[in-house]
């Protein structure tokens, strides 16, 4: 599906949902995906991108920056702490920020380079084990962690349970949100984005409506 048709959608939902068009950011996940078709994205002005590696986005964005201007990288995968002074370098935006070790990570590399990427936590709405994020009954205590460390968390993330509906995961991050006077909302992704934006969505992440199946290395 073109990018256009994705935005197209995008823009019905926010008019459905009594939003201002234009609220939502789409951001064209373009992981484990062929350069060539990530070049045809960029090539229709699209410039908004989400990675889930920090070393499979930093082998592909550097070329790519070169090229294109205003590029703007998003982290959507899990973080290892040992990854994330590069993940400062390659990103605007890191959308899983999900314990304290890496959040104290993140204050001292602020404090070295005097900047730092726009910041989500990650929220294990689920509360499914295998998965990442901060379970919700913790969320609030940790973001007040993260604002002492002088850290500028800009919303909140999670990925529903595959099995579930996700609009029930989609508003307890709402309001979990709402709660903590954060105005971000990264949810929803292919399948179920328009539910998302219904709910408040400020970034949505999709990859294959976008790109088609992804290309397995």
């Amino acid at each position: 599906m073109p990018i256009g048709d994705v935005s197209v959608r995008i823009a019905k939902a926010e008019e459905a949902a009594g939003r201002n068009l234009g609220s939502v950011n789409l951001i064209a996940v373009s992981k484990v995906q062929p350069n060539e078709r990530v070049a045809a994205v960029l090539n229709d002005g699209h410039r908004c991108f989400g990675e889930n590696k920090v070393q499979e986005a930093g082998g592909k964005w550097p070329g790519f920056r070169e090229t294109f201007d205003g590029v703007d990288l998003h982290l959507i995968g899990p973080l290892q702490s040992n990854k994330a002074r590069q993940a400062f370098e390659l990103f605007q935006t890191i959308h899983t920020l999900d314990r304290p070790k890496l959040a104290t990570t993140f204050a001292r590399l602020a404090q070295e380079t005097g900047k730092c990427p726009n910041l989500f936590v990650q929220v294990n709405t689920g509360e499914e084990p295998q998965k990442a994020g901060i379970s919700p009954r913790e969320v609030d205590a940790f973001v007040q962690q993260c604002l002492d460390l002088d850290l500028s968390i800009k919303g909140l993330m999670c990925i529903p349970p595959i099995e579930e509906e996700p609009s029930l995961h989609f508003a307890l991050l709402a309001k979990i949100a709402k709660r903590n006077g954060l105005a971000g909302l990264s949810m929803g992704m292919s399948s179920d984005f328009e539910r998302a934006i219904a709910f408040g969505a400020t970034h949505v992440r999709v990859g294959s409506a976008i790109f088609g199946d992804r290309v397995v290395q």
